[in-house]
Formats: structure tokens, C-alpha cells, sequence
């Protein structure tokens, strides 16, 4: 993933989560991050989707465990 997608991926994580000095690592996970709860993980994948204009299937969100996998994810749907 490119400087500028990544910053705007912390960006989004920063502000959803109210943390300006989170920093993201591929091994992140929601218990890591206080706030990331059920309804917070759909805030979340909604505002990526929004803000890299893609959208991702109900089998893809399922299968994120990580931010890692997340990444991975959007470097596919990204061109």
C-alpha cells in the first residue's frame, strides 16, 4: 500500500476511534483498539468504502482478522 493510502487509512482510524496518535501496524486487531466494537467495525468498513470508492463483498469483511488484512485487501480492490 502506497504513503498516501496508508496515511488516509490511519486517518480514518484515528478519527473513528477519537485517537490521533493511533498508530497502525498489520497486526492490529479490534481488541487492541478501544471503541472497535460490532457497530464500530461497520462504521469502519462502511468509511473505507466510501473513502477509496470501492466496495467489498460480505465473504471479504468476514474474512478480516487485522489491519494487515485489511491492507492486503484493499491493495487488491485498489489499482
Amino acid at each position: 500500500m502506497n504513503d498516501e493510502r496508508m496515511e488516509k487509512l490511519t486517518e480514518i482510524f484515528q478519527t473513528l476511534f477519537n485517537n490521533p496518535s493511533l498508530v497502525l501496524h498489520d497486526e492490529l486487531v479490534a481488541s487492541d483498539v478501544p471503541g472497535w466494537d460490532s457497530f464500530n467495525h461497520i462504521n469502519l468498513v462502511v468509511t473505507v468504502e466510501e473513502e477509496f470508492g470501492i466496495k467489498f463483498s460480505n465473504d471479504e469483511i468476514a474474512e478480516l482478522q487485522n489491519v494487515g488484512d485489511l491492507k492486503n485487501l484493499l491493495g487488491k480492490k485498489l489499482p
